[in-house]
């Protein structure tokens, strides 16, 4: 009998995990600006693109149009299978469809990857003017740049209204943007386990992260774009998803799956758990995009340059539903609550029941679906 052979070794993680020209394009599709995108902190940015997926049909009147922005790592495959050009299935596949909360025979949905992110939307990844990716030289972005780019997707697609904004931790961000920066283009807002302004240990668990990633020696100063494969720093962005995925689930959660189990081959399995994490993202994600995205993160106070807190989000006048997870420890309770006080069309804050912390407002469906359900019955 013929040994069985060994098995093959895993392949080695790309130096960036972001969708390139030339990859399968999935279901995406792309607009470009036709005009420099102003920021608030860098001369505009030229040539800016977003990806972005849709579900359903524009209704004539454009009236019945809904924009879900996704969190950190997330994209514009909200819905749908992994597959070529999607390393991920959709995000909020059990809500979309017809028949379920996201009803695509009533609405027409908009998914965009963010701007400076990293599947299909211009990020660091993405060629700058010289050709070349744009690596450290990709300019800061704030939520406010990012809804701006947002609202020229919507131009672009005809819809002068959004019937519902819908968005979930930085999705949540933007979100809060669009409701008090235009809310006549706002018809109701739906915000998920966010915040109005960044708090002080969010910020100090960003700086983790970034340092993480920088540090490691495939970082090559943010032009690691074309080292090839095992090239980049995967290692430091396994480190920071590590990090990050602490602070999304909930202690007793983890107590409750692993304990102090211990793996075959030693070591505990709450770190194999994590080292998993840490593989998929180096495989599907970009570092430089993290950085971007986690700094814009930081960036975000609803309050800046608008007389506070309370002032901008009294803008914001449009039925509104605000609802956080009581496990959350990245984005507490008190934050949540601090935006259903003074956004004038919110009813009081509503509260998700999950072990699964920051990351109940992805994992609870059915809870969630509801909450997407009273708003959208009401727009």
């Amino acid at each position: 009998m013929k040994p069985s052979a060994a098995p093959a070794p895993p392949a080695l993680p790309p130096a960036t995990g972001a969708w390139r020209e030339g990859d399968p394009p999935g279901r995406r599709s792309w607009l470009r600006l036709s005009a420099p995108l102003p920021l608030e902190g860098a001369p505009p940015l030229p040539g800016a693109t977003l990806a972005y997926e849709t579900w359903g049909r524009l209704a004539p009147d454009a009236a019945n149009a809904v924009l879900l922005l996704h969190a950190l790592t997330g994209d514009s495959h909200a819905a749908g299978p992994a597959g070529p050009g999607h390393p991920s299935p959709g995000w909020w596949d059990a809500l979309i469809g017809p028949g379920r909360p996201l009803d695509t025979d009533r609405w027409f949905l908009v998914a965009p990857n963010v701007l400076g992110g990293c599947q299909g939307s211009t990020g660091p990844a993405s060629a700058g003017p010289s050709g070349r990716p744009w690596g450290p030289d990709f300019p800061p972005l704030t939520p406010r740049d990012q809804m701006a780019a947002e609202a020229a997707l919507a131009d672009a697609l005809g819809i002068g209204r959004w019937a519902a904004v819908i968005g979930g931790s930085m999705g949540g961000m933007r979100a809060l943007e669009w409701a008090v920066a235009r809310p006549g283009r706002t018809g109701s807002l739906l915000l998920l386990a966010t915040c109005a302004a960044a708090s002080a240990e969010q910020l100090a668990w960003s700086a983790i992260q970034r340092e993480a990633v920088q540090n490691d020696p495939g970082w090559r100063g943010g032009r690691y774009h074309d080292a090839g494969p095992g090239r980049g720093p995967h290692r430091g962005l396994g480190l920071a998803r590590r990090v990050a995925h602490l602070t999304y689930r909930s202690e007793p959660e983890l107590q409750s799956r692993f304990g102090r189990a211990v793996r075959p081959g030693g070591g505990f399995e709450v770190a194999s758990y994590l080292d998993h994490h840490a593989r998929k993202l180096a495989r599907r994600f970009d570092a430089g995009s993290y950085l971007t995205l986690s700094a814009a993160m930081d960036a975000h106070d609803v309050g800046r340059g608008r007389g506070g807190t309370g002032a901008a989000l009294a803008r914001a006048n449009m039925p509104a539903l605000v609802a956080g997870v009581d496990s959350d420890r990245l984005y507490p309770l008190a934050q949540q609550a601090e935006l259903a006080t003074h956004l004038p069309g919110a009813d009081g804050l509503r509260i998700i029941e999950s072990p699964y912390g920051h990351d109940g407002f992805l994992v609870e469906v059915e809870q969630v679906g509801a909450l997407v359900r009273e708003l959208l019955d009401a727009a």
